[in-house]
Formats: C-alpha cells, structure tokens, sequence
C-alpha cells in the first residue's frame, strides 16, 4: 500500500539530545536506547470514516518521536499498518449500503491526503491487512503448531485462538488485573464470553468464513484474521522479533497491544516485544472521548474544508502534553491561530535576538517525554522578544523556523 508523500526535513546545526519516553509497561520514563536505526511501529486507522483530531493527535505525537530521533542522528524504521478488513468496516458498508472495498480505500486515501498535509513525516511501510493476508496466515499457523494457539471446538467454525497463557509475562503491559481485562475485552471487540474458550482474555487469531462476509483461502482454511495479530505480523516481518517503541492511543493498551506483544513473545520468544510502550492521550468534545463509535467527530477534512491553516490545527493539538486527556474546543485553535501568525511575524523580521539558547531549550524539552508545552513557550518567549525588536543577529528568525520545521513539524 502506497503512503503519503515525504516531507522533507531541515537539519539543525549540531545534534539532538536523546529522547526520553514514557513507557506504559514500566510507568517510567526511560532512554529510548535505539541503535544506527530506530525501529517504531503505531498502529493505523481502520478506514470507515474519515479522520478526527483525535487520530490526528496520535500520529502527531510519533511524528515528534520520528522526529526527535532523527534530529539525534538516527536512521528511523517507521510502520504503520491499515486495518482494512474487520467488523467496523463492515457493518460501515452495510449500513451505508456500500461495498467494503471501495469504502476502505476511499477513507483510506482520505486518511494519507490528511497526513501529507499535517505534515506528518510518512512511514517506510504503509502495510493493509488484506495485502498481508498470506504472512498473518503463516503466523496463525505457526502459533498453532507450537500449542500457543488452539481451534475452538465448534464444528461449524473452528476459529483458531491464542492462549493468553502460552507467554509467562501476559499482562505486562497493561498491568490490569483479570477482571479489569475481561471488562475491557468486551468493550473493544473481543468474545469473552464464547463458549469453548479456554479463557475469557483469549483472542481471536483467524475467523473462519462465514456466510456473506469477505475470506481469504489458506492452510488454515478460508477466513479472515483477528486484529492483534494482524499487527503483530506485519511488524515482526519488518522490524524484527523486537521493536523500539510500540505506539499508538491510550485505548489500545488493551486488548491491542497486549494481545499483539504476546503474540510475537509466544512466536519468537523474545521478551519483551517492545523496548518502550507509548501511548497518546484522548481528545474529547464536550466531556466525551472523541470516536467513531460516539459520532462526536471533528474530521481534519471538514478543517481543511473550512480554511483552517493545517499548521495551526497542529499547533492546536500540540499545546498540551502527548500523554494528557484533553477536550477540544473552538478557542484552541483560535489561539493556535494567533500563535502561528505571532511566531512567522517574528521569524520575518530583519533581525532579532539570537536563537542558539532558544533551539537548545526546544530540544532539550522535547527529548523530555515530548514536552511540547514548555517547547512552544520556549518559541514564544523568542518571538515576543523578536517583536519588541530586541536583538540585531540577521539570522536568527531563520534558525528558529529551521527548528521549528524540524522538531515540532510546523512551517513558518
């Protein structure tokens, strides 16, 4: 699957510090330690409808990742999968009397003309579910023949599950208690309920076909995958048995990312799957997550649509921390909006004070678990000096448009 088109990226004078991140699994914020290469996998969208800021703030906060790692001197492996095949999907379709195919890959190019323009830097793999249908196949397979996996016993349709029990650390990096993962498994698509599991957090690995709903031939049988391990497929055959940093929304904690590092664990034996775990935080609209499921969307196309300067959607979605919950409103992007026209105010000027300390203090923040508060104020203390004509170096205004390009991603 094709992405989006690159954006190119400014250097910066000298070298990034390392970025320290949060890890969900250790509730600590650590060194990333990548090698030459910093290998990163987030999870894409399912593509039933069209983008919201609260997709937009995930995929901006490992934009900054990507970012701060190159910025450090690292190559980056960047994979991004799409869930082009699954229950949200279809029931779309059928609501809307559409076919399956054509709804996901209209909202799926919908998706990558949203991110070019967000300038979210695209990854190296941009990889659908049904174009790596034979690899989660050949997996499925393998867990199975290694006893991590079993075939329910319905003799109408043996669909393959994954033990939760075949990996001594299940649980790590959620940390939830059984019940709590239960609870959560029936709330985000799983069957813990389904007679014949051996266990309620078991997942589903491969559906066999059933009357009227799209399946794919192989050793297994014909049917469709489950969703972990549609992800766990397609990054251990790209990054390898362990990756640097998993991302993705804090909704995917679980069962997503448990279930897909247990069953790359179970399959490789390498623990863990991932060296960091990081997880953006929630947009609301009016005291509700923002979802698909609730309908209370604002599309970044509907944005797009209206005028609004992408640069200060993403300075919008930027001005509170990655990790943080946060409610969306109008006056967010109105003063996102002004900063924007204050900082290329600034950046314009003849001359202005000097932007070595500045650039320095962004870096050393974003390496910081991605703190865009104080990196943004840091730029604003800057331009308010700038503007106050407070300095006389010439080229000042364009270093800091160099790094704000290239840290945080916003054109001036």
């Amino acid at each position: 699957m094709q992405a989006w088109l690159d954006t190119e990226v400014p250097r910066l004078p000298g070298i990034g510090q390392p970025l320290r991140l949060y890890d969900t699994a250790t509730g600590r914020i650590r060194p990333t330690a990548p090698g030459a290469t910093a290998s990163m996998y987030v999870c894409g969208i399912t593509p039933y409808d069209a983008t919201h800021l609260g997709h937009a703030a995930t995929y901006l906060a490992f934009d900054l990742v990507n970012r701060a790692w190159r910025d450090a001197g690292h190559d980056v492996h960047y994979v991004q999968n799409v869930t082009d095949i699954d229950d949200p999907l279809l029931e779309r379709a059928i609501r809307d009397q559409d076919d399956w195919v054509v709804l996901g890959m209209r909202e799926t190019a919908l998706f990558r003309e949203d991110m070019a323009v967000l300038r979210v830097l695209p990854p190296r793999h941009y990889v659908g579910a049904v174009e790596a249908m034979d690899e989660i196949a050949e997996l499925v397979g393998k867990l199975l023949a290694s006893g991590a996996a079993y075939r329910i016993d319905d003799p109408t349709y043996p669909d393959a599950y994954f033990g939760s029990a075949a990996t001594p650390d299940f649980g790590y990096v959620s940390g939830l208690d059984e019940q709590h993962m239960i609870e959560l498994s029936r709330e985000r698509g799983g069957d813990p309920d389904r007679p014949g599991k051996r266990h309620p957090a078991d997942a589903l690995l491969w559906r066999m076909a059933r009357p009227d709903e799209p399946s794919w031939e192989s050793d297994l049988g014909a049917g469709r995958p489950g969703w972990h391990v549609e992800c766990a497929a397609i990054a251990l055959n790209r990054l390898g048995t362990q990756i640097d940093v998993q991302g993705g929304g804090s909704d995917l904690i679980f069962p997503h990312h448990e279930l897909g590092a247990a069953h790359a664990e179970a399959h490789t034996g390498v623990h863990p799957f991932a060296r960091h775990y990081s997880h953006a935080g929630m947009i609301s609209l009016d005291g509700e997550k923002m979802s698909k499921s609730r309908g209370n969307l604002v599309f970044v196309s509907r944005l797009r649509a209206d005028g609004v300067d992408p640069m200060a959607v993403r300075l919008a979605l930027l001005c509170e921390h990655y990790r943080s919950d946060r409610a969306w409103t109008p006056q967010r992007l109105t003063d996102a909006g002004q900063r924007l026209g204050h900082w290329r105010e600034a950046v314009a000027l003849d001359a202005a004070p000097d932007a070595s300390d500045t650039v320095a203090r962004l870096r050393t923040h974003l390496a910081d678990d991605l703190d865009t508060p104080t990196a943004l104020a840091a730029v604003d203390a800057w331009a308010s000096q700038a503007l106050e004509r407070r300095g006389r170096d010439q080229d000042a205004g364009a270093l800091i448009a160099t790094a704000v390009d290239a840290l945080l991603g916003v054109k001036l």
